[in-house]
């Protein structure tokens, strides 16, 4: 048995497909008559790209990154370490990359630098969820499900010690 209690539904299932459905029209939009490659942040973006992913109309590609600067813990280390890069080049491609939840900012703030460091056309970034009460670092969220206060969050693709990732709705852990 879990450690951990949930707290009540902050967000559910068809709440966060609505919304993906706006962000990838929105997509859609903005790059009209190119293409999109979607750089997943492994492992709690993976259900939020595939839910925008299936509405964007252009041509699309995805990849995935893994970072760290959580491990097991609920409060970042601070260093952004590269678990698994890119398997292709991103040189002139329209890039977005897709988060589950942009908390402090530091590693999407990494990661933006990582990424204009390898010569994209563009570089954007969309988001399930934001905590802008907690950033350290300034951050811009071009594509933002929704904005969520300082309280940990899991379902929907994020975890805590890799628990409730499955969940189908966003909640937050209670103590």
């Amino acid at each position: 048995m879990s450690e951990y209690k949930l707290g009540k539904i902050i967000f559910t299932k068809e709440e966060i497909e609505n919304r993906a459905i706006e962000i990838a029209e929105r997509i859609s939009e903005d790059y009209k008559g190119e293409s999109v490659i979607l750089v997943g942040i492994l492992r709690g973006a993976v259900i939020w790209l595939t839910q925008v992913l299936q509405s964007i109309d252009l041509d699309v590609e995805i990849d995935f990154m893994a970072v760290s600067s959580y491990g097991d813990a609920t409060k970042t280390s601070g260093v952004v370490k590269i678990n698994k890069d890119l398997e292709g080049s991103i040189e002139d491609r329209n890039v977005i990359i897709v988060e589950d939840i942009v908390d402090t900012g530091v590693t999407l703030a990494y990661l933006v630098e990582y990424f204009k460091a390898k010569n994209p056309k563009t570089v954007r970034v969309c988001s399930l969820l934001e905590k802008p009460s907690r950033r350290l670092v300034p951050v811009k969220i071009d594509y933002l499900g929704f904005e969520v206060g300082d309280e940990f969050i899991v379902g929907y693709g994020l975890d805590i010690a890799q628990k409730f990732r499955n969940l189908p709705y966003i909640t937050s852990l209670v103590e």
